[in-house]
């Protein structure tokens, strides 16, 4: 099947844009679709009108084309993120458009697996992509001037996002004629010991992801996950979970382990660096956190110390994501301290927070043959407690 580029936009507004886009395509040799997103109705000249695209919303098109724009907006991301995935012959994506359009837009991108070329041509791309990227490999590109015409500046801009997708969709990435599986590992810096060990002595028989658990780490791992490009996954470090409850800055969501209780991937996790909140400078710590345990990783990035109360509730919060897994699942307990800083004489060492978060996911996870927690007299860091791990997820690997 002919894969083809989908260039999508309002052509309601930006017609010549995206028919300037869809001309360079073509010509690069790519088989270009023009789809309308336009909330205004037929923008005519489209291949896929936004009726069709509209048709997608689960409500139908009259939830779609409603006189008030944000809700118009919202519902045709919607739409348009059920669309995208119902496409059997797309090979890639060329979006363009202001906030509006961009919000519509990547959500849609974000569906798509990792390695499916998407660039964003958006006038917001210069500023924090991140709730727009999210985990996904979205290359966005700031638009410098409205997206409004072709002009000097956007015959560029809009010109070199179109061969660029056009490169990433006539150039085939060499394949990895390697028969090792990919398995996913998540690690911070208070984690790095144990995780380079683990990785050491499985990259003989794994091709292993190492993910950065700064909340898109954690979600890009679980995307791979649901999208079956990891056949398991070593969570060494779930952080991430202290900033969703405590409000910092790496959090990933409500929706972190779900990719795992829905493919039930084999899985063997740990509490690594559940003892910290990030936040930033110091400044940027919000007054009720006054008083507590502060550590300065780096100039931009103060850490913050957990209580016993704010561990017992992120045990509860695991245990209960824990039970949802059908799949292998081990999760092992580091009774020495699960970071690097929480070890005897280090600024977060305390034993009672640890085990209070222990506690609460030992009278949490109803464990069976296939879900068992272990504790391990060790520090996280601690050769032994890496060997742990090992061995324990080339059990689930077999068992699977």
């Amino acid at each position: 099947m002919t894969r083809k580029a989908y260039v999508i936009g309002t052509c309601d507004t930006k017609s010549a844009e995206l028919r300037y886009a869809c001309g360079l395509l073509r010509a690069a040799g790519v088989e270009a679709v023009l789809v309308d997103i336009g909330t205004r109705g037929d923008g005519g000249e489209a291949d896929i009108r936004a009726a069709d695209v509209a048709a997608n919303h689960p409500d139908g098109q009259d939830a779609v084309f409603l006189n008030d724009r944000g809700q118009a907006v919202a519902a045709m991301g919607e739409a348009l993120r059920r669309f995208i995935t119902t496409r059997s012959d797309l090979g890639g994506v060329l979006g363009m458009g202001g906030s509006g359009g961009t919000a519509m837009i990547a959500p849609a991108m974000r569906e798509l697996d990792v390695g499916v070329p998407k660039v964003l041509v958006s006038t917001v791309a210069s500023g924090n992509v991140a709730p727009y990227v999210g985990p996904s490999d979205i290359t966005m590109m700031p638009s410098v001037t409205d997206v409004a015409g072709i002009n000097r500046i956007s015959r560029q801009v809009l010109g070199n996002a179109a061969n660029a997708l056009a490169g990433m969709m006539s150039n085939r990435i060499p394949e990895d004629r390697g028969d090792k599986q990919a398995i996913g590992l998540s690690m911070f810096g208070v984690t790095t010991d144990c995780v380079n060990r683990v990785k050491d002595v499985l990259a003989a028989d794994y091709d292993c992801l190492i993910f950065h658990a700064t909340g898109t780490g954690g979600q890009s791992m679980e995307k791979l996950a649901d999208s079956g490009m990891v056949a398991g996954v070593l969570d060494i470090t779930t952080t991430e979970v202290c900033d969703l409850f405590m409000g910092g800055v790496f959090s990933a969501g409500e929706d972190r382990f779900d990719a795992i209780a829905r493919t039930g991937v084999p899985y063997v996790g740990s509490c690594g660096a559940l003892d910290m909140v990030n936040f930033g400078a110091p400044e940027t710590v919000p007054a009720e956190y006054s008083g507590r345990t502060f550590y300065e990783h780096n100039p931009q990035i103060t850490l913050m110390r957990t209580t016993p109360g704010e561990n017992a509730r992120m045990g509860r919060w695991i245990g209960e994501k824990l039970n949802r897994c059908n799949g292998p699942v081990r999760f092992l307990l580091p009774e020495g301290g699960v970071s690097l800083i929480d070890a005897p004489g280090q600024p977060f060492h305390d034993p009672e927070a640890d085990a209070a978060l222990f506690q609460a996911l030992e009278e949490t996870v109803q464990q069976t043959a296939d879900r068992q927690l272990i504790r391990y007299p060790h520090n996280i860091n601690d050769p032994e407690f890496s060997q742990a791990l090992v061995d324990h997820f080339r059990a689930v690997m077999t068992a699977r």
